[in-house]
């Protein structure tokens, strides 16, 4: 065998040995990181659902326990439960008991020999365990019962009472035989399908149930089947580029010792005149290594890089090899790309949102000047004709007064629109002359604290409208929604900043679950446009909005 050959085959034989390797270590890498955060991730939807249903139940009991002058009777549930089973006040299960095996969870209070019950409201459970975020296409939340059976709605036999449904699965036996909270694992589901499973026991009262949250595993590993097939392409890829740079590289190895070798030959035959001169490859082999560990520390560099701006985070840093690192620079090219192109497209959604807010004002500005300068001027001269020209006094009387209704409410609604004393005196006029007149017509406590400056305000026209409508959107809330009996108000200019706050005693809402409708998001626009922050608190009895705007120092 030649050096040659045998270079040739040590060679690519390590680097296929090296790259099987490195390619089974990150598969089974991926596979293990992908398996962890998927229980992990059922892990936490179970323990939130388990949660959820635990304090629904006990909130249930209290309400149950509290007032129980209303209750069902067993026998209207269809559900006939013989006497010993009940021995103590709580809740039970009694799905078993149902003639027609619909799921049935019962509160029960023992007084003596009197038995009160009322059966919760099955839907309330299933509305928990049917939210499926975070769970894939495949992915449902159940409950289960001691008698292996289902105690709630399957996504994938939606037509079978759930208690036809055996559940045999490991996770249930686990949860049942051991009584743990807490459990994960891989295991076939009641259908037979392999998934990926979360589960925990509990135990309310009488109560003994096991929660499941789960998600088929081929939907999950779904990424894993086409990262093989990538590895097997790339293996194959990086061995013909591997088996074309070997050859290259041998000849370069073994072109020395060949010349070598004749040169020893035609000094054996006695020719010592032919001087040849030969190249020392020890160098240059072992650049090569440096250069190749090189290039690896360069490429691995270059693909976290690209990882990091994948997942958009363009505050990654990168430092090129050299001014020839192409690659380098081209990735800091496009991410300094993505910057320019989310900071013009923050620009211009803000942008876009002060027009439409700017064509509003005008248009009321308008409106405002229309009824004040229009129709105000026409209602004036017809109270002086009717005062002129009227005869009948009573008529003449009726009919001043609907006029001057009508110019007292075109007045109102003028100052609606664009209060003129917002350009005249200030935000803070503003505010107490609309709190003053929507005082005249409520019965609800509202106090306004004006804070503003007197003289030399930095409140610009543009901030002043927008406290002014956030006010008025505050306010009109609370007295159609809120249920308030005292509102309050007050606005405070300082040296660098103006601070807006709000607060009411009504009903509350979830700000979680705001509607478009509802303002709250007109309020966030307009703070955002006047490059503001906003926070919000709202419970039952207390609503409240902190506003801060910067003062341009300019």
């Amino acid at each position: 065998m030649s050096l040659r050959t045998l270079i040739l085959i040590i060679m690519n034989s390590l680097i296929l040995l090296v790259i099987i390797m490195l390619s089974i270590t990150f598969y089974n890498q991926f596979s293990n990181t992908i398996d962890d955060r998927i229980l992990r991730q059922l892990n936490s939807i179970k323990t939130l659902k388990k949660v959820q249903i635990e304090s629904l139940l006990q909130n249930e009991w209290d309400a149950f326990v509290s007032n129980h002058t209303s209750s069902d009777s067993l026998d209207s549930l269809n559900i006939h439960v013989p006497n010993e089973v009940i021995k103590s006040s709580g809740i039970y299960d009694f799905t078993n008991y149902h003639q027609d095996g619909n799921t049935s969870i019962v509160l029960v209070i023992k007084e003596g020999y009197e038995i009160k019950t009322k059966c919760i409201n099955q839907d309330k459970i299933t509305a928990i365990l049917l939210e499926r975020t975070g769970m894939g296409n495949s992915g449902e939340s159940y409950l289960v019962g001691q008698d292996f059976k289902m105690r709630s709605p399957s996504r994938f036999l939606p037509k079978k009472t759930p208690s036809n449904i055996v559940v045999n699965t490991k996770g249930v036996i686990d949860a049942f035989s051991s009584k743990k909270e807490s459990g994960k694992g891989v295991f076939k589901d009641y259908r037979g399908v392999e998934v990926y499973s979360a589960y925990g026991f509990i135990n309310v009262s009488n109560l003994n149930l096991v929660i499941l949250s789960e998600m088929d595993l081929s939907e999950a590993t779904a990424p894993l089947q086409k990262l093989k097939i990538r590895l097997l392409g790339l293996i194959f890829i990086i061995m013909l580029v591997a088996i074309v740079l070997s050859l290259f590289l041998t000849k370069i190895i073994t072109t020395p010792v060949i010349n070598m070798q004749r040169s020893l030959k035609i000094m054996a035959a006695g020719d010592y005149n032919e001087i040849n001169e030969f190249k020392k490859v020890s160098n240059e082999i072992r650049e090569m290594f440096d250069a190749l560990a090189q290039l690896k520390k360069s490429l691995q560099g270059a693909v976290n890089f690209s990882n990091e701006i994948g997942d958009m985070n363009l505050n990654a840093q990168y430092e090129p090899k050299s001014e020839h690192d192409l690659l380098g620079m081209s990735l800091i090219k496009m991410r300094d790309k993505l910057i320019e192109f989310r900071s013009n497209e923050t620009k211009n959604s803000m942008e876009t949102k002060r027009l439409l807010v700017d064509g509003l004002e005008k248009e009321r500005q308008r409106l405002a000047r229309e009824l004040h300068d229009g129709i105000g001027p026409i209602l004036t001269s017809l109270k002086f004709y009717i005062e002129n020209k009227i005869e009948s006094k009573t008529q003449r009387l009726e009919m001043k007064k609907i006029v001057d209704a009508t110019i007292s409410e075109i007045r109102l609604m003028s100052n609606a629109l664009m209060p003129s004393n917002l350009d005249d005196f200030g935000v803070g006029a503003a505010m107490t002359n609309f709190v003053d007149n929507i005082k005249k017509y409520s019965d609800v406590d509202i106090v306004f604290e004006d804070l503003t400056k007197t003289e030399h305000s930095k409140i610009t026209k543009n901030q002043a409208i927008n406290i002014f409508r956030i006010g008025q959107e505050l306010i009109n809330n609370a007295l159609k929604h809120a249920n308030a009996t005292h509102i309050r108000l007050s606005l405070s200019e300082f040296d660098h900043f103006i601070s807006f706050f709000y607060f009411d005693d009504g009903k509350g809402f979830n700000i979680h679950e705001v509607k478009l409708g509802s303002g709250i998001i007109n309020i966030k626009e307009r703070v955002d446009i006047c490059n503001g922050s906003v926070q919000i608190n709202s419970k039952q009895g207390s609503t409240t909005f902190e506003i801060e705007l910067p003062i341009d120092d300019e």
